[in-house]
């Protein structure tokens, strides 16, 4: 028995995707060299030294490579047996983070255990895609035979979601949204990703330009109307490949345009807002009565989401002033270019922007950056990482950890195509989208192109709780995918 157990493991060894184990490791020594670097002062302490931030990283390091192979040691059915028993106990954990856990800088998501301080909501994102694949990995599960299904799989998405946001850690929360991708390999409609892309559209365009009138109307309304018409006549004419009402629909709204114009230059005061509506519940009238001898599905779905674009649109200057706090108003204004605040909310990013732009193609060279030596930008260590990486190492050494991410994000996406099972392919989807998101995001945010939010960079910024997490998640994604022949189809 214990033989067989011993070339059951060596079997598992060999079996294993050892370019993914390199780029991991690659990227996680990578990420500790750069925190010493971002935390270096000029005592020149060691890099290996326990009371510096590298130091203590490399010793997360090593303990994530003990429980990676831990990981690697159980069988893999053992990950889909208990998926929704972790997933139980990581959501009590959550719940229990919320009454236990100390009040740091206005967010209660750190249980601390005398000198070890650990974040359940990194572990719930495993936890949630090992539940995720679970529900996929059903007899006769597909999204698309019952409506129920998607209920389903949507309530094991936001339950950590919603208790995230109870802790106040908007940025972590947000994380799991990613997995919207995952749902959309799994046949959910893509129109779901297209509404998606466009609310954000048009809160953008609603916010940034809410100042100035056109028409009776904040020329951000003003212009997602614009806007939505034109998705709504794109659709008609595409979607339910109707070329005689999208046309009739579009000339419609032109007149209607023209007439609005032609009377606001003539100084009548044309109700931008009662314009639209009107022009718009005319159209939609319109394609209700064609409705009847074509196909209804589409035009039902089509108008559906132009009213949703509307109540979308109206929402939005409630949720901006009313629901999200201050300081993300402040964010968002920041890094919409709204207001500058280079002393307040955007001094992060701005000393960000100038850390990188200093290193120019080659860089500074290692330990030779001024901005982060002088620490100029807070949180270098952790959150802004990205920056001590373009300063001393410049263009080149910034694009060689983004090439280094993509090789990682493809590499993952090619051993999900590759799974014999739902569960498999799920869960390394799930992986893959957490991954595209953390490193988007958080670059996005050091450059100045999304809100600050709090998004660590994978296997970069400092933490043991963010390491541990997808650590754990890489390495469950490669042990099932060293048995995937053990598997029928």
């Amino acid at each position: 028995m214990e033989s067989r157990n011993i070339d059951a493991n060596t079997s598992v060894f060999r079996q294993l995707d050892w370019p993914t184990i390199i780029l991991y490791l690659i990227l996680v020594v990578s990420g500790a060299v750069s925190i010493y670097a971002a935390s270096y002062d000029f005592d020149r302490a060691s890099m290996f030294d326990f009371a510096e931030f590298s130091g203590k990283q490399f010793m997360w390091i090593g303990l994530s490579v003990v429980i990676g192979c831990v990981i690697l040691l159980f069988d893999y059915r053992v990950y889909e047996t208990y998926a929704y028993p972790v997933y139980i106990v990581v959501v009590l954990l959550m719940i229990a983070t919320i009454f236990l856990a100390p009040d740091i800088k206005g967010s209660r998501s750190w249980l601390v255990f005398g000198p070890v301080s650990l974040q359940p909501a990194e572990f719930g994102k495993f936890a949630t895609a090992l539940a995720l694949a679970k529900l996929f990995n059903s007899y006769n599960f597909t999204l698309n035979q019952k409506l129920s299904n998607y209920f389903r799989a949507l309530i094991i998405i936001f339950i950590p979601v919603i208790l995230i946001l109870l802790q106040h850690e908007t940025g972590s929360a947000l994380v799991y949204i990613s997995l919207f991708f995952v749902l959309y390999r799994e046949g959910m409609s893509g129109l779901v990703l297209f509404s998606a892309l466009f609310a954000v559209t048009y809160f953008i365009v609603a916010v940034k330009y809410a100042e100035p009138l056109l028409l009776g109307l904040p020329a951000g309304e003003f212009s997602v109307f614009c806007l939505i018409i034109v998705v709504f006549c794109m659709m008609l004419l595409f979607y339910c490949k109707d070329a005689v009402i999208g046309r009739n629909v579009s000339l419609g709204f032109a007149v209607c345009g023209l007439a609005a114009g032609i009377l606001t230059a003539c100084g009548v005061n044309v109700s931008g807002l009662w314009f639209f509506l009107c022009t718009i519940a005319a159209a939609m009238l319109y394609v209700s009565v064609a409705m009847y001898r074509h196909r209804i599905e589409k035009y039902v779905i089509t108008i559906g989401i132009a009213l949703v674009s509307l109540m979308f649109l109206f929402s939005v200057n409630y949720v901006f002033g009313s629901v999200l706090e201050p300081y993300q108003q402040m964010r968002i204004k920041v890094a919409l270019g709204i207001e500058d605040d280079l002393k307040g909310f955007g001094y992060n990013v701005n000393q960000s922007k100038i850390a990188i732009g200093s290193g120019g193609v080659t860089g500074k060279g290692f330990l030779n950056g001024t901005q982060t030596k002088l620490k100029y930008v807070p949180e270098q260590h952790t959150d802004f990482i990205f920056c001590t990486i373009g300063e001393e190492e410049g263009f080149i050494g910034s694009a060689a950890v983004l090439l280094a991410f993509l090789a990682l994000i493809l590499r993952i996406i090619h051993l999900a195509e590759r799974q014999r099972t739902p569960f498999g392919r799920v869960y390394a989807y799930c992986v893959a989208s957490y991954l595209i998101f953390h490193v988007c995001i958080n670059i996005g945010m050091v450059i100045g192109l999304c809100p600050v939010i709090g998004i660590p960079l994978p296997f970069f910024s400092y933490g043991g709780s963010a390491l541990w997490g997808f650590t754990i998640l890489l390495f469950i994604m490669l042990r099932i995918d060293a048995s995937r022949k053990e598997r029928r189809d």
